[in-house]
């Protein structure tokens, strides 16, 4: 769904390469997150005058707000190679055993979605960090031996979007640890100020406010919003893009003055006019918009959840009072009452088993 890969994903080859050159190469050129961009320097500029490999780092907070960028200007800022691989990716201690052993003396290792690595790998990673040394077994049963195995020093930097997944003796194993939050709309105007740059586009002020406002406060849809953008204006012949124009390209791809999309609209739109707005089971929803569940709940949940307009309560999903207004529905008196507010802050593992049953 062209919505859908424009506000959640789905890049193709080209805009992978184009989204990978407008990264910053460093600190100085890195765009909001003005606490961790002020730490991190800190722990970087004091390795550099130790002469000592960084510390470990974790990196943790949703998709797209610089977590992979910020790996790659640790390496750049520590002058030292980078290598790149991820959580899924790595299933048996084997894996990471072959990783680790190939690095070279300060070289930074970079692990995407570290929460998501094996149990045998994980309980590895926990020597190799701390005494960079990892045991090789060789052999089985009664005959099986260990065989240390002396590692170069080492920068591991991790990234999750599911900090609670990590299991504490892995997180305390990290020096530093930054949680990257959602950017404002001010500092995503000043990423589509810098892309537009590199973009060589001509856009106005009120043009970066509208696609800045649309962007879920996060930096990789507002880069995708203004490729897009660019190229309703070069097909219209537009050679300056104003928040008229920025409107109308978004409009067209179905991205709302809010930055909803074709999904979350679905959501809200079942959740009111089949429901009268709930509370529903997410299975239940999910049938409704013709999605699977996991869509629903990981792809549109997170941000209708954020901006006020869905509640998970344990009785099931319900539409709040501004996602009536917002789809220009009249709120009808009593949906919204005491008692459905009280919901919230109910055990929300009662809440996902219930949804299970709708």
């Amino acid at each position: 769904m062209a919505e859908q890969s424009l506000v959640n994903g789905g890049e193709e080859p080209e805009e992978r390469v184009i989204e990978a050159a407008l990264r910053p190469k460093n600190l100085h050129d890195f765009v909001g997150q003005h606490r961790v961009r002020k730490q991190l320097a800190l722990v970087l500029e004091a390795s550099k005058m130790r002469g000592r490999s960084a510390d470990h780092v974790l990196m943790s907070g949703p998709p797209g707000l610089g977590k992979t960028t910020l790996a790659m200007i640790i390496a750049a800022e520590m002058n030292a190679p980078l290598r790149i691989s991820s959580g899924p990716a790595i299933q048996h201690a084997g894996d990471l055993a072959a990783i680790l052993s190939s690095l070279s003396e300060g070289e930074v290792l970079f692990l995407d979605e570290i929460h998501r690595m094996s149990r045998p790998a994980e309980e590895m990673l926990y020597m190799a960090m701390e005494d960079f040394r990892v045991d090789i077994v060789v052999g089985k049963g009664a005959g099986a031996t260990a065989i240390p195995l002396e590692l170069p020093p080492f920068t591991l930097v991790g990234a999750t979007t599911r900090a609670g997944l990590l299991p504490g003796p892995l997180r305390d194993r990290f020096g530093f640890t930054g949680h990257l939050e959602f950017y404002s709309v001010a500092e995503l105007e000043l990423v589509l100020r810098r892309s537009a740059g590199l973009l060589d586009l001509k856009v106005n002020s009120a043009g970066f406010t509208e696609i800045a406002g649309r962007s879920r406060g996060t930096p990789r849809i507002a880069n995708r919003l203004l490729r897009r953008v660019r190229d309703w204006a070069l097909v219209h012949g537009i050679d300056q893009i104003d928040a008229r124009s920025a409107s109308a390209a978004l409009d067209m791809y179905e991205v709302d003055a809010r930055g909803l999309d074709r999904l979350d609209r679905s959501v809200l739109e079942a959740l009111i006019t089949k429901f009268n707005g709930g509370p529903v089971g997410l299975s239940t929803l999910a049938i409704a918009v013709g999605e699977e569940p996991e869509t629903v709940e990981t792809v549109a949940e997170p941000f209708l959840v954020r901006e006020g307009l869905l509640g998970r309560t344990p009785r099931g999903r319900i539409a709040m009072a501004s996602a009536w207004t917002h789809l220009g529905y009249a709120v009808p008196a009593g949906v919204f009452g005491q008692e459905a507010l009280a919901l919230f802050g109910e055990d929300e593992n009662h809440a996902e088993s219930v949804d299970t049953i709708g």
